[in-house]
């Protein structure tokens, strides 16, 4: 009888070239831990990635605007510390903390598996999300290029996607997104939580600068992509002042964004931990109003409510649509005012 440690070990040692699947990756990483991927190739930026195969491309989803998700890639070396995306890295026996963004696993298959699916007769075309458990531009893509191939294949398909991203790599394929554009509808959604170049420097230690994320979203504009930006998250303390709000918000209204949207940080698992730990190390005096603030997931309710009233009022002065809308829907100065003058009283305090 073969035990199953013995067993984690065979499964990338002895596949005859085939690459190990996701779940015997989790196997190796129970027994081992993450030292024990030793086919992982390890570049230039720090991280190690690991080639996996997978046996389904696209992952149904309930309650959600879409129907569909696909992450080619998992782990990001982005490296937000507020991502909500680590606390998935524990299906592969991984930590959210450093091991999120250090090791990264790659769908090599994940094309051909994607393009079966959507040639399945039963396959409705239905909208698809893509980039929720990782980024689909994080910088290994531009050696891959797995999301550009997963791009054409959706055009194909005639299957409209959203793709959120942090990376202004997405420029690269702006040519078959407006192929997919017309097939069947695009929209890019890049995450601009703050263009605070402190805020970005202490929370998004892998990314881009927020500008050059803006300039993106003008170039995809530019060529006729529906690109937005999302201020996802709002980081209490760090990204919620309201001088640090409306300078973002001008800066999206600036660089010509179909739209902004928004959302406050939220905690769940292994994203909590690794956040207040974040916290405790790099910022101990604000680590009790966190807590006090984060006692459940997400923020009080009347706080969120607060954070969407401020981006509202702002939207509205800077002329920038909500997400949804295909337009600015006016609004009278009156109500404006009144809005406005409410979230100030509040002062969206940390």
């Amino acid at each position: 009888m073969i035990g199953g440690e013995h067993k984690a070990k065979m499964s990338l040692f002895e596949l005859g070239g085939r690459k190990p699947t996701t779940r015997e990756i989790a196997l190796t990483v129970k027994t081992g831990g993450t030292a024990a991927l030793t086919e992982a190739d390890r570049r230039a930026d720090a991280a190690s990635y690991q080639e996996v195969t997978c046996r389904s491309a696209l992952n149904r989803v309930k309650g959600m605007p879409f129907a569909w998700t696909l992450n080619s890639y998992r782990g990001c070396t982005h490296g937000c510390h507020y991502c909500f995306a680590r606390r998935y890295h524990a299906q592969f026996e991984m930590n959210a903390g450093d091991e999120f963004a250090s090791v990264i696993l790659v769908k090599t298959n994940v094309i051909d598996v994607l393009v079966r699916e959507l040639d399945r007769s039963s396959w409705k075309r239905e909208r698809v999300a893509v980039g929720t458990a990782t980024d689909p531009y994080q910088p290994i893509e531009g050696h891959y290029r797995l999301t550009r191939r997963a791009i054409e294949a959706f055009a194909r398909a005639k299957t409209p996607i959203g793709l959120i991203t942090k990376g202004p790599m997405v420029v690269r394929d702006r040519d078959v997104l407006l192929d997919l554009t017309k097939a069947a509808g695009c929209t890019v959604y890049m995450s601009v939580p703050t263009v605070d170049e402190d805020a970005w420097r202490s929370l998004e230690p892998g990314t881009a600068h927020p500008l050059q994320r803006l300039r993106a979203v003008r170039q995809l504009a530019d060529a006729g992509i529906n690109a937005g930006v999302l201020m996802a998250p709002i980081v209490p303390g760090f990204t919620s002042a309201r001088s640090k709000v409306e300078r973002t918000i001008k800066a999206i209204a600036d660089h010509g964004a179909r739209f902004v949207g928004c959302s406050v940080m939220h905690l769940q698992g292994g994203t909590r931990g690794h956040f207040m730990n974040f916290i405790s190390r790099e910022f101990p005096a604000m680590l009790p109003r966190f807590e006090r603030l984060y006692a459940g997931a997400y923020a009080p309710a009347a706080y969120r409510e607060e954070a969407q009233s401020m981006v509202r009022v702002l939207q509205s002065r800077y002329g920038v649509a909500p997400r949804g809308a295909s337009s600015a829907q006016p609004v009278e100065v009156d109500e404006v005012e009144e809005v406005e003058a409410e979230a100030e009283q509040v002062g969206f305090a940390f």
